[in-house]
């Protein structure tokens, strides 16, 4: 019998010890490769016609795009912005990432100040066929937005600018926004984080579980708002530590290449460049 006891403890030790020193559950079933959404932001192409922007995305050789609704569509929808198209307008957009092959899943939403300035945009976004919407919903809105997002059965995924610029410039606030809203989760911007002094890296451990999308960015330095981003690899941001991170809370989701730089000549080198550092760092992911 005490043999039985002290084997009984030794697997009981041995559980304890193996359950504390897991990763996130479902890690282990994880292929970034295959899970993760590879994709880019069409902010990043913003001064250029969106026919234009689909053709160097092409190009590049990427198939997911989030789109924005308060960008020009271009001259074969006379230039108006996309929150303004028509349905047929609407129809002529999506005929257009078609006929390229691309993937649209979700769309960065300006919204407004009222109820119906957002219903106006998620019903772009579900004409568009869109999984979820980026975007940052108004303190006093939370509830409705929510609501509404339920409706529309999609989720809202948190966007975060930097300080003075947005209220989810800290982690913490787009936590409280999470809590009781079942349909919000995050868009984790990690070139906006530093300029407010934020870890991406401990940001990303914090919001585990609510990360819906990753938009891929680099800052020079800590702590100045001022600063435009750089290519991806070149800056503050620890990636390969965030890609890990990710890999442990067993994330499969969207992560979207943006540049925020202006289009001027043409970020498309730089997109090709971090394409390349991005599968490079993911390939080597244990």
């Amino acid at each position: 019998m005490k043999r039985l006891i002290v084997s009984l403890t030794g697997i009981a030790l041995f559980c304890i010890v193996y359950t504390n020193s897991q990763p996130y559950k479902g890690a282990s079933f994880i292929s970034p490769s295959k899970d993760w959404k590879f994709g880019i932001a069409l902010w990043t192409f913003h001064s250029v016609p969106f026919a234009d922007a689909l053709d160097k995305i092409d190009s590049a050789g990427i198939q997911y795009i989030e789109p924005n609704t308060f960008t020009k569509a271009g001259g074969e929808l006379k230039d108006s912005i996309i929150m303004q198209l028509s349905p047929a307008g609407i129809i002529k957009l999506k005929a257009m990432i078609a006929a390229k092959g691309l993937k649209c899943e979700s769309v960065y939403i300006a919204g407004g100040p009222t109820i119906q300035s957002w219903v106006k945009q998620f019903d772009i976004a579900k004409a568009i066929g869109v999984k979820f919407v980026t975007t940052e919903p108004p303190l006093n809105m939370w509830d409705a937005i929510d609501s509404l997002a339920g409706v529309y059965k999609m989720k809202v995924a948190i966007h975060e600018h930097w300080k003075g610029f947005s209220h989810y410039w800290n982690p913490d606030t787009t936590l409280m926004a999470i809590k009781g809203h079942p349909n919000f989760g995050v868009c984790a911007d990690l070139g906006h984080w530093p300029k407010s002094g934020i870890n991406p890296t401990e940001a990303i451990k914090k919001l585990a579980g609510h990360i819906i999308a990753i938009h891929l960015k680099d800052i020079a330095a800590y702590n100045d708002t001022k600063l435009v981003d750089v290519p991806v690899g070149t800056g503050v941001v620890d990636f390969p530590a965030i890609f890990q991170e990710l890999k442990k809370q067993g994330f499969k989701g969207y992560i979207y290449i943006e540049r925020d730089a202006e289009d001027k000549p043409n970020n498309l080198p730089s997109v090709i460049q971090e394409k390349k550092y991005y599968y490079d760092q993911v390939n080597k992911l244990k």
